[in-house]
C-alpha cells in the first residue's frame, strides 16, 4: 500500500514550522514503509521561498505559497501587491486544488489548525469529506494559558477546533512540560492529544541540505553562538561578540539568515576587535556545529532546542521574550529539568556570557533522562491513523502520553 502525506506550515515569520515539517517528512519516509508495507511520499506546503532550498526525501516535493507576513494590522502580503483577504483566498484555493489532486491519506498542520485567517477551514472540510486523517502538530509550549485560551476562543472554541481533527501530536516530553496540565490545551483538545517526545534524535543531516557549501567551523576548541533565523537576535549577538573568550578557544557567531544586514554589519565591527571571533550569516551544518562546540549560547526556539538536546554540549539559553512567552517558558522548563541553563534577556550582560563560557567549557551536559526520540514515535502514531497498517511497536510507544 502506497501512502501519501501532506504537511502544512504558513511560515509568516521565520522557517521554524517548515523545518519541523521537513524533519517529520524524513522520519515518515524512512520509518513508515516498515509499518505500512508500501512506499511513502508527499507534499510539504510552505509559505516562505527559502523553505524549498532544502531537499526532501525521494518522492516528496514542495508547494510554496505566495507569502504572507505579520504587519501592524494583522497579516499582509510579503511581496504581491494584493490585500490580505484575496491573497488568503488564493492560498486557500491553491492548497485545496493541490490536495484534491494529491488525495493524501494523512494531513499534518503545524501549530495553526486553520492557517492564516482561516485559509485551511475549507481545505480541512474537503479533506475530511474524502476520508483523509487530519493531525495538528504542536510545540510543547504554546504561550501563557491565558493567551492560549484566547487564541482557541478566537478560532471558535476548543470543541470546534477538535471537530476538524483526528489527533493532536505534542512534540515534547510531558515530564519536562505538558500543555495539557498547564491549561494551554483545553479538555476537548487534550482528549485527542499524545506527546511524542522532542523531535531531536534522527533529524536529517544538515550537510545534506547544502552539500555544495563548506562549513565555517573553526579549529577546536570553540564556543558557538546561534540565533535561529536571527530576525530578533541582534542584541544577544552584540553581547556575545564582545564577551571575552575562554583561553585557547575560538568563537563562531551565526547570526541567522533573517537578521537585518545593518545589524550584521554592526556585529562584525564589534567582533573585529578579536581575531578569534568569526561572524557568519548562516551555516550548512548548525546541528553538527552545536555537537562539536565546547559550549553554545542560543535563543529558545523549538528547533534550536531540539538540536541542542540531541547533544551533550552545555547551553546557555537567552530566550526571546517579545510578543510571546513561549521561549521563556520553554527555557525555564528545560533548565528545571537540568538540560540547559538560562538567564533573563532583559538583564543579561556580556560579562555574564564571559563568566558562563569560562565555566561551561570544562564539562558536558547529560540529557539522557529526557525523551528525545519523537521522530520515531510520530511514525507509529501516523501508522495508527492509516488503514491496514502493522500495529505500532509497544516499546516505541510506551513514552506516548
Amino acid at each position: 500500500m502506497d501512502i501519501t502525506i501532506a504537511l502544512y506550515s504558513h511560515d509568516s515569520v521565520g522557517l521554524g514550522h517548515a523545518r519541523r515539517n521537513r524533519a517529520l517528512a524524513y522520519a515518515l519516509a524512512e520509518r513508515l514503509p516498515a509499518l505500512t508495507g508500501g512506499t511513502v511520499g508527499g507534499l510539504l506546503i510552505a509559505g516562505h521561498p527559502d523553505a524549498s532550498r532544502d531537499p526532501l526525501p525521494e518522492g516528496w516535493d514542495w508547494l510554496v505559497l505566495p507569502g504572507m507576513t505579520r504587519t501592524r494590522g494583522g497579516y499582509g502580503a510579503r511581496r504581491l501587491a494584493m490585500d490580505a483577504s484575496p491573497l488568503r483566498d488564493l492560498r486557500s484555493a491553491t492548497i485545496d486544488a493541490a490536495l484534491t489532486a494529491l488525495h493524501p491519506d494523512l494531513f499534518i498542520a503545524d501549530r495553526h489548525p486553520f492557517g492564516i485567517d482561516g485559509e485551511l477551514r475549507p481545505v480541512l472540510e474537503n479533506l475530511r469529506a474524502r476520508g483523509t486523517a487530519t493531525v495538528l502538530g504542536l510545540r510543547e509550549v504554546l504561550d501563557t494559558p491565558r493567551v492560549a485560551a484566547a487564541e482557541w476562543d478566537a478560532l471558535g472554541g476548543a470543541e470546534h477546533v477538535a471537530s476538524y481533527l483526528d489527533a493532536i501530536w505534542v512534540y515534547g516530553d510531558p515530564h519536562v512540560y505538558d500543555p495539557r496540565r498547564t491549561g494551554e490545551l483545553p479538555p476537548a483538545l487534550s482528549a485527542k492529544a499524545a506527546t511524542t517526545g522532542y523531535l531531536a534524535h534522527g533529524r536529517p543531516a544538515a550537510r545534506l541540505a547544502h552539500p555544495d557549501r563548506s562549513s565555517p567551523k573553526p579549529p577546536p576548541p570553540y564556543v558557538l553562538t546561534v540565533l535561529g533565523g536571527g530576525s530578533d537576535g541582534a542584541e544577544l549577538a552584540r553581547l556575545a561578540a564582545v564577551a571575552r573568550l575562554p583561553e585557547g578557544h575560538r568563537h563562531l557567531l551565526v547570526t541567522g539568515p533573517q537578521m537585518p544586514e545593518q545589524d550584521i554589519t554592526g556585529i562584525r565591527e564589534l567582533a573585529a576587535t578579536s581575531e578569534d571571533t568569526t561572524v557568519v550569516r548562516s551555516a550548512p551544518d548548525v546541528p553538527e556545529l552545536i555537537a562539536e562546540a565546547a559550549a553554545v549560547v542560543c535563543m529558545g526556539g523549538y528547533n534550536t532546542m531540539a538540536e541542542v538536546m540531541a547533544t551533550d554540549t552545555p547551553a546557555l539559553v537567552v530566550p526571546r521574550n517579545r510578543r510571546r512567552q513561549e521561549q521563556p517558558r520553554r527555557a525555564l522548563a528545560l533548565a528545571a529539568a537540568g538540560a540547559v541553563e538560562t538567564c533573563d534577556p532583559a538583564s543579561v550582560t556580556s560579562t555574564d556570557i564571559t563568566n558562563w563560557w569560562s565555566r561551561a567549557v570544562t564539562g558536558r551536559t547529560d540529557r539522557s533522562h529526557i525523551h528525545l526520540d519523537g521522530l520515531d514515535v510520530v511514525a507509529h502514531l501516523a501508522a495508527r491513523l492509516l488503514p491496514a497498517t502493522v500495529p505500532a511497536h509497544s516499546e516505541v510507544l510506551h513514552h506516548v502520553g
